[in-house]
């Protein structure tokens, strides 16, 4: 039967329940106020009062689109709207029903009773699942769930696995914070206790499974919360935010896996691009490792935003490639250049800035692997160092308008070479910025960006996967942690705010230990840490700090508008000195390793180089 037919069919089965409903209604009503059964004497004036109250009631149902309803959704509102039917139909029956000797009474009970009866009509789908769920519900097989919030969203995901019989869970208690609705029911389903007591009543009644059903709730409750339920044994799952309730699809089906994300304990930074990306607007965009985790977001977003052209520089091509070709699938009107170079090479970068002027630059190509810098210290140096200094100086040459640099804050009282390296990167930027005449110079600096090449939580995944054990090089090492988003909103941000010479810094909360980082990512992949799989701490690895720094004492800070974006205030440097340095380590970066090394350390004067 096709959907429209379905639909005719559907409402002619509720019309023909009304007009029983309204026969039926007019005999109780005439019995109820007569003291034996008056048929007789009503004559003609019967038919007429029946035939009268048909049409107006069909009338303002109609009106009131009461034949419109799907009945698996309907609620608070659509009853509402039949009491408001009710009381037009028992209004103007009253203009018929008295000269007819039916009296007010009459009408009140005809009307009272087509209340009921057409709203049981309308409820009928829902009172025959919740009657068969109450007969042939059985908890075998089925997930015992734990649900954490009696609002709307819990009380729609407990009515969704009641009148289901193709979800597997058993709704077996609800809790919530509000002590006031403890010892109450949501369809049958009793609320327990509080957040505290989760854990107690986890064990008691042997709960599988604990859905929060929150999504009004900010990202230090879903921590919190969180935090209690790896007390118990229970998998643990989540509805994603609140536009759920907005869009009404607070389900079973839109529940998922707590991520790391959730649990960084800070709301995500909120950018509104469309607000500051007008400097992108018909200007030619060049990105440097456009193909890398941030290069490749900082592309997307660029594209959405009609630059006159996006060139992607990238001296790995398969990751060029990739982002070439994604865009080209998504904005087949944008002018799009995929560039193999590498930042490296002088020559190639000078070509590059003739040919194609571009009018804002993204430098995000740069080695950043801590370890594997500490093995090849001269690559860092020629690639960070060099490589950076290549293009700023073709930018200033160029008249490029906005450069911005990525930076990191390893580049903070750096201990390693790589975090050295992006210190100087810094100076460079700050340096060449302060001397520029037609470019805005500016770095931004920012921590570890989960999700991105060489982040722990792939590495962590994958020795999950392998069995463990999973490796931390220490148990009280902490880092800064922020998502590829809220990078790229940040470098894109500093390209809107750039005036020349200044350090971008993000507010990303407190630190997260990458101990409880692992402990939390191994609990959430269904294992319990350290008895189905190890986690190991290795040692510090060279160069590696226990925490990281935002900031050295004598940058200071300064806001902006942005209120979770901060400016570090530029340091002034003996720039006769940084240039004859760097002289110096461009021959070194080629010979000598240990010469290399001291230099970067005079530079840098917190780096102490193990030789």
């Amino acid at each position: 039967m096709s959907k429209r037919k379905r639909e005719i069919s559907g409402r002619l089965l509720i019309l023909l329940c009304d007009l029983g409903a309204i026969t039926l209604s007019m005999l109780i009503a005439v019995l109820a106020t007569e003291k034996y059964i008056p048929f007789v004497s009503y004559t003609w004036r019967l038919p007429v009062w029946y035939l009268a109250n048909v049409a107006v009631a069909l009338f303002f149902l109609e009106v009131f689109r009461l034949y419109r309803i799907v009945f698996d959704s309907i609620g608070l509102f659509d009853t509402l709207k039949l009491v408001a039917a009710s009381l037009c139909i028992f209004s103007v029956g009253l203009s018929y029903s008295i000269p007819l000797d039916f009296g007010v009474y009459k009408q009140f009970y005809f009307v009272l009773t087509f209340f009921f009866l057409a709203l049981t009509v309308r409820y009928s789908k829902r009172i025959y699942v919740m009657v068969k769920y109450s007969i042939t519900k059985s908890s075998k097989g089925k997930i015992r769930a734990m649900i954490i919030g009696a609002g709307n969203a819990g009380t729609a995901i407990i009515r969704e696995i009641q009148t289901s019989d193709k979800i597997a869970y058993n709704p077996v208690c609800v809790i919530d914070d509000d002590e006031t609705k403890i010892g109450k029911r949501i369809s049958s389903v009793k609320i327990i206790g509080t957040t505290a007591e989760i854990a107690k009543y986890a064990e008691k009644y042997a709960i599988d499974e604990i859905l929060i059903a929150i999504p009004s709730a900010t990202k230090s409750d879903v921590k919190r919360i969180y935090e209690i339920c790896k007390k118990t044994k229970c998998k643990v799952k989540t509805l994603p935010g609140i536009y759920q309730i907005v869009n009404g699809d607070a389900s079973v089906a839109a529940l998922r896996e707590v991520r790391i994300t959730d649990l960084l304990g800070r709301e995500q930074i909120q950018v509104n691009l469309d607000e500051i990306m007008g400097y992108i607007e018909g200007e030619v965009v060049l990105v440097t490792g456009g193909g890398g985790s941030i290069g490749s977001e900082l592309c997307r977003q660029i594209a959405t935003h009609n630059p006159k052209q996006l060139i992607i520089l990238d001296i790995y091509e398969n990751n060029a490639y990739d982002i070439e070709q994604e865009l080209k699938r998504k904005y087949p009107s944008l002018n799009l250049l995929a560039l193999i170079a590498s930042i490296r090479d002088k020559g190639k970068m000078e070509d590059v800035f003739t040919k194609y002027r571009p009018g804002i630059v993204f430098n995000a190509a740069a080695h950043k692997h801590v370890p594997l810098m500490e093995t090849s210290p001269n690559e860092a140096v020629k690639n960070n160092v060099f490589g950076t200094l290549n293009v700023a100086r073709c930018a200033d040459k160029h008249g490029v308008k906005t450069f911005v640099q990525i930076s990191t804050d390893k580049a903070v009282n750096p201990t390693n070479i790589m975090g050295a390296t992006k210190r100087i990167c810094e100076m460079i930027v700050q340096t060449i910025g302060r001397n520029s005449k037609n470019t805005k110079f500016v770095a931004v600096r920012f921590g570890n960006v989960l999700g991105s090449n060489g982040s722990v939580i792939p590495l962590f995944e994958k020795q999950i996967a392998e069995g463990g054990p999973v490796t931390v090089t220490h148990k009280d090492i902490i880092r800064y942690f922020m998502t590829i988003p809220e990078a790229v909103s940040l470098v894109l941000q500093a390209g809107a705010y750039a005036s020349g010479g200044q350090i971008f810094v993000l507010d990303m909360g407190e630190p997260v230990k990458i101990y409880d980082l692992a402990y939390n990512l191994i609990k959430l992949s269904g294992f319990e840490p350290n008895v189905d799989i190890e986690i190991k701490c290795t040692g510090l690895r060279p160069g590696e700090k226990l925490y990281e720094e935002r900031l050295m004492d004598e940058e200071g800070m300064q806001t902006t508008p942005n209120g979770l974006i901060n400016i570090a205030n530029p340091i002034s440097l003996d720039e006769q000195f940084l240039w004859s340095k760097l002289a110096e380590l461009y021959s070194a970066a080629y010979e000598e390793t240990d010469r290399m090394k001291n230099l970067v350390s005079e530079l840098v004067t917190t780096y102490k180089p193990q030789n």
